[in-house]
């Protein structure tokens, strides 16, 4: 009852708004007035006394018709005559508004039709990279792969490898590739798999340091097989979460890595490695994936990076900078002026292959060629990388430069890249990268032999 004599009250009070006279209306309804506007010749009256200048209004066919029409834009508002009530443009301001707008429309149409082709140039250069790969696929399934030990080393096969892997081969060209002198077979893996899961289960449920040493593992081996593991699967491309805990892929890279810390010991667990495992698990079944794994990570190059073998890796880093000095001779001296050595960032791009550094796919490229030529590859790549953002670095200090090539850029395309690899020689004074890095490897076991005690004495 109350709530009705509330209302019906109300709605007494109310009174029917006014409706305001029609205006210039940018953006909707003007809200009402409770004042009449006042007419037009009145306007007309006040604005000739205060300017002293008689008013000409517009012939009748000049003047706009519906005066409640409302601009669909701002761009629009250019071309529309004043309200009535208003003074009207003159000649000048109307012919420049009409070319302002003009000017705007034409702008428009510019980008429009530039979007417009650069969006047909993508989709054309998509069509024929995907023609490419699919007749590339034909070739390799039907002619390569059956007759691979007869034609992996042919020009045609080695051109057709450097043009990328099409992605349905990829993993068994990669395995071909690497091969499998380690004799590891499915039911190895599964051995060692297994001890990887008896051992993690000991960890769990061990809560000291004598009772994992009473079980044959020592706290490093605790550390590997757990916590650094478990820590690099999270880190692992994370912006694909594929691999992160709950994903389809973390339990898989973690069996993969947890069997390697049982088969090699030696080696064990380091950081780096669940980005090679994961680009190999992304391409090959799990068995396979931990093959090719092995057999990668048993490469002499690999094993020296690895292992922290500080001599080897000195070596490496020596023939580096031999064909570095021969190909970018003034980016060689600028490094040199900072004393900023190779360890600073080819020590990343070696560990993960490049994988972490560079985009998936272009990594992946890089992975191709690098299954085909070997370690040579991954240090021609590095000169690539340098050789692409030459100018860039030339203009850098220590701290910048090492930044960057920390944290390459994300938009690097393979077509530059690979332009720039093409264009690194690696050759000096007619010497290859294997004769260059054999040659430093044997200065070095004469130096040892001219300081050994033996000698001496």
């Amino acid at each position: 009852f109350l709530f009705r004599n509330f209302f019906t009250k109300r709605t007494k009070e109310l009174r029917p708004a006014v409706q305001s006279a029609p205006g210039w209306k940018l953006f909707g309804k003007v809200p009402p007035r409770e004042n009449l506007p006042k007419e037009s010749k009145i306007i007309q009256q006040e604005y000739e006394a205060r300017t002293g200048r008689m008013y000409k209004p517009p012939p009748p066919s000049a003047r706009r018709k519906n005066i409640e029409f409302e601009p669909l834009s701002t761009t629009a508002l250019i071309l529309e005559d004043r309200p009535a009530n208003l003074p009207a443009k003159s000649v000048e301001e109307a012919l420049r508004h009409r070319q302002e707008y003009d000017e705007m429309v034409a702008e428009a149409k510019k980008r429009e039709i530039k979007e417009a082709h650069k969006r047909k140039k993508i989709m054309r250069e998509r069509f024929k990279q995907e023609e490419n790969i699919a007749s590339a696929m034909v070739i390799w399934v039907n002619e390569i792969l059956p007759n691979w030990e007869g034609m992996r080393a042919t020009r045609r096969v080695r051109e057709l490898w450097w043009q990328g892997l099409p992605p349905s081969v990829r993993g068994k060209v990669w395995s071909l590739a690497v091969g499998n002198e380690l004799n590891i077979t499915p039911e190895l893996y599964e051995i060692f798999l297994s001890r990887a899961k008896e051992r993690w289960k000991s960890f769990s449920e061990t809560s000291s340091e004598n009772d994992i040493e009473d079980a044959g593992a020592s706290v490093a081996d605790r550390e590997a097989s757990l916590e650094l593991i478990k820590l690099d699967i999270s880190r692992t491309f994370p912006s694909l979460y594929i691999f992160q805990k709950g994903g389809p892929y973390h339990d898989l890279l973690h069996s993969v890595l947890g069997a390697y810390t049982c088969y090699r010991p030696d080696v064990g667990y380091v950081q780096g490695m669940s980005f090679i495992a994961a680009v190999l698990i992304l391409n090959l079944e799990e068995a396979d994936a931990f093959i090719a794994f092995a057999n990668l990570l048993n490469k002499p190059c690999q094993l020296a990076f690895f292992r922290v073998d500080h001599s080897m890796m000195l070596k490496y880093f020596a023939a580096f900078e031999v064909f570095f000095e021969e190909n970018l001779p003034k980016l060689f001296l600028h490094f040199k002026s900072y004393s900023l050595t190779p360890d600073i960032y080819l020590i990343d791009w070696i560990f993960t292959l490049y994988s972490k550094s560079l985009p998936l796919d272009l990594a992946c490229r890089v992975w191709d060629v690098f299954c085909r030529d070997g370690e040579e590859f991954l240090f021609r790549t590095g000169l690539g990388i340098l050789r692409l953002y030459e100018d860039i670095l030339l203009q850098m200090d220590f701290i910048h430069i090492a930044q960057f090539l920390t944290k390459l850029p994300e938009d690097i395309t393979s077509e530059k890249l690979f332009s720039c690899i093409a264009a690194i020689q690696m050759q000096n004074s007619n010497k290859k990268w294997a004769q260059v890095f054999a040659s430093l490897m044997k200065d070095n076991k004469e130096g040892d032999k001219n300081h050994s005690p033996a000698l001496k004495s």
